[in-house]
């Protein structure tokens, strides 16, 4: 879609919107838009690699997923779609989401669900897996962990350093 174009409501549309592209997926596979006859003339940043049919440079080793700590794809404010407002049933559009401490009140009311020797089993669990990770990444899961429940993050982190010091 052109930038600023939305399509409109009609149902017949809205189907062939998405019969078309699912049509060329199945004949010509994932990577249908890099087939030379079918890709734009200026260059299309998208998250799609690797697959049958695959043209180009495809990305190298760049990740291809948004965010990323490692110079890859961001959104570009710019191209978005305008957000419109559509009366259907009440109104729809696009919204931005945040976390917020409602998002943590199940895996909180998990952990003091469990038993002492439980939540040490969990934290020992979580704290190998994640010393496994770059420390670029222990350290953006940390702050979720403790927002959950800070003796929980502070468990983990503890553990995390003790494996990381061996």
């Amino acid at each position: 879609m052109v930038p600023g174009i939305a399509p409109s409501p009609d149902r017949m549309l809205q189907g062939r919107l998405f019969s078309y592209p699912d049509t060329h997926r199945h004949r010509l596979g994932a990577n249908y838009l890099q087939l030379p006859i079918n890709c734009s003339r200026d260059a299309v940043r998208y998250h799609q690699r690797d697959g049958p049919m695959c043209f180009g440079t495809n990305g190298g080793r760049l990740p291809n997923y948004e965010p990323n700590s490692f110079g890859g794809p961001q959104e570009a404010p710019n191209t978005r779609e305008i957000d419109t407002r559509s009366a259907v049933e009440g109104f729809i559009g696009r919204h931005g989401y945040e976390l917020t401490d409602a998002d943590f009140d199940q895996p909180r009311a998990l952990y003091h669900l469990l038993s002492p020797s439980e939540q040490q089993d969990l934290v020992d669990n979580m704290a190998g897996s994640i010393a496994q990770a770059k420390p670029v990444f222990q350290n953006s899961i940390l702050p979720h962990l403790k927002r959950i429940d800070s003796e929980f993050g502070a468990r983990i982190e503890s553990a995390i350093k003790s494996i990381n010091a061996q």
